[in-house]
């Protein structure tokens, strides 16, 4: 008998398990139904007042024989769920989400692709300090079958009594060495008011780790046609990142590549920790180039190389790295540039680890 009434009681059990999907299933509808109109809205999806309302009335009719606190505990695990769904829902209509498109953004710098599937290489000084320095460090690039050049002329550092840059005289002195030696000028901008004076001078604009949320400076790079590589932030998730990157993407510059530099943790060793997982992370998730930026990632000279082999090991789409005639007198970041003979072995080595597919085959034609 007792075997009956316990075999009737599960089947009732059940019965209610499957009532209870159902309902969950048509709550988490009318979530996604929610979600959708404060998306067009542009209203907050999580509402702290809302779900103490929603809690408060629940608890008014709970008639045990749960208490009050498990109702509250069970009930908040739903509305997380629910938050958490209207979130993969609007991942999946991200622009810059591997889910809105498939297949990878492949950006023309002046005939140098990056995205393809050849590696390339970023390299110059980190600040822009004189003609002769740069030109100095453009020759050397071109000797090695490198186009992009870096060089930053507006300068955001820590002190304010630390360099800050030429301004616009070092863009202009870039796009001197570029038009001379047929390369492609990325440097940062970091004013939203200086974007249509920079298209003037640099090919590629980067916006660097302490702006990556500056979203007025984000929106500005969205509504110019200029290639941006943005940096990841120094203590951004990779999800921030990318919705950094969908500023940009949604003001209609699809022209975005994105930046691994390095996180900020307790290691003291290096000057960052360089998270390689974000690679083959932001590859699967987005379908923008990632770069990773060996230089600041370590601030050592003497792991540049093995850090650039597992970055395109990983799938990297370039490599940059600071690049100075004589790093002991540089302006800024002086510990953690090399010199030219050092960043011609550097490339040398480098392809020799049979990781930069055909750029040898690039630099033997020049």
């Amino acid at each position: 008998m007792s075997e009956h009434v316990l075999a009737e009681l599960r089947k009732q059990l059940d019965e209610l398990n499957l009532q209870l999907l159902t309902l969950l299933n048509q709550r988490a509808k009318l979530v996604r139904e929610i979600g959708e109109i404060k998306k067009k809205q542009g209203v907050n999806k999580f509402d702290p007042e809302r779900e103490k309302d929603m809690l408060d009335r629940i608890v008014k009719h709970n008639e045990g024989p749960f208490d009050d606190h498990t109702v509250r505990y069970l009930f908040k695990q739903i509305f997380k769920a629910s938050l958490d769904l209207q979130i993969e829902e609007q991942k999946k209509t991200l622009l810059v989400s591997r889910k809105k498109q498939a297949e990878n953004t492949v950006v023309d710098l002046k005939g140098t692709l990056v995205g393809n599937g050849t590696p390339v290489i970023v390299a110059g000084p980190c600040s822009v300090e004189s003609e002769e320095q740069v030109f100095a460090v453009a020759r050397s690039l071109k000797e090695q079958g490198v186009r992009l050049m870096r060089g930053g002329a507006f300068k955001p550092r820590t002190s304010p009594y630390d360099f800050q840059g030429l301004g616009e005289e070092g863009l202009k002195i870039l796009r001197r060495a570029a038009d001379e030696y047929d390369l492609i000028v990325v440097s940062e901008i970091v004013n939203p008011g200086d974007m249509e004076m920079a298209e003037q001078y640099v090919d590629v604009i980067q916006i660097g780790a302490r702006n990556m949320q500056n979203f007025e400076l984000l929106k500005a790079a969205g509504s110019v046609r200029t290639p941006v590589l943005l940096k990841r932030g120094l203590s951004a998730t990779m999800e921030e990142f990318l919705f950094a990157a969908e500023y940009i993407v949604s003001r209609g510059n699809t022209q975005v590549m994105l930046c691994e530099r390095g996180i900020r943790t307790y290691e003291k060793w290096t000057r960052n920790t360089l998270d390689i997982s974000a690679v083959p992370i932001l590859k699967n998730e987005s379908h923008l180039p990632v770069f990773v930026d060996i230089t600041h990632s370590t601030g050592r000279r003497d792991i540049l190389l093995p850090c650039a082999k597992a970055a395109l090991a990983a799938g990297a789409d370039g490599i940059m790295l600071e690049v100075h005639p004589n790093p002991a007198v540089a302006l800024s970041d002086a510990k953690q540039q090399i010199d030219i003979p050092s960043f011609e072995t550097f490339m040398k080595d480098l392809r020799a680890s049979n990781l930069m597919g055909n750029q040898e085959r690039v630099l033997e034609r020049k």
